[in-house]
């Protein structure tokens, strides 16, 4: 469902967020529960307590294969953490540590840096907002304008993150044509809430046809 979002005479609004980075590490191990990112954002905060007060902060979505019996780590899998840039240095020091999530023991490796760069086209998994389509429309509509973004976007299916206790849903979502400034903009704030959990958290995306 495509759905054109023009600035058609609406003031200009600048929202400016500090500037974020991801810091991103090797991480190896078995199959992680679907609903991972509560126990893996738990186990974070254990090391980085920090990152508690950083309201932009988060857990870019794994790139795993998802099946029945979970989420498989792929080999070079990646755990990127985006925070701002002086929460840098002590999110690095994750680095070599053995996590347990869910019971689960995930090695993480070396760390790096990726600094976040603009794309046209961006890609979130879950962006929390209204049950309904059309007024999850309008809230994304009214936070681009607010902050000051042009774009296009296309509504994918809803999905629910639930690990039978607490349970977040929403859409997700597939932001495009969008220009340098409002590209960094949106990686940097994100939409949505429960940035750390995964959620409204944007990511380059290349194909927006066959989009779920």
């Amino acid at each position: 469902m495509g759905y054109d979002h023009a600035a058609m005479g609406r003031p200009a609004r600048r929202q400016v967020n500090a500037k974020m980075i991801d810091v991103v590490f090797e991480i190896s191990g078995g199959t992680l529960p679907v609903a991972y990112p509560y126990e893996l954002w738990s186990e974070l905060l254990k090391f980085v307590p920090q990152l508690e007060a950083d309201e932009h902060a988060g857990v870019v979505p794994l790139r795993a294969a998802e099946s029945k019996e979970g989420m498989l780590l792929p080999k070079r899998a990646k755990l990127a953490i985006r925070t701002k840039h002086e929460l840098a240095d002590e999110v690095s020091v994750l680095a070599h540590r053995l996590l347990r999530v869910a019971g689960i023991e995930v090695q993480l490796g070396a760390c790096k840096t990726r600094p976040i760069q603009h794309y046209p086209t961006l890609h979130a998994q879950l962006v929390t907002g209204a049950d309904d389509e059309v007024a999850f429309v309008a809230e994304i509509e009214s936070a681009l304008a607010a902050m000051g973004v042009e774009a296009k976007l296309i509504c994918g299916r809803r999905r629910t993150l639930s690990d039978g206790e607490r349970s977040i849903s929403g859409y997700s979502l597939v932001l495009h044509d969008l220009n340098a400034e409002g590209s960094l903009q949106v990686q940097y704030a994100g939409l949505g809430g429960e940035r750390r959990f995964g959620c409204g958290i944007f990511v380059p995306y290349k194909v927006i046809s066959g989009l779920e």
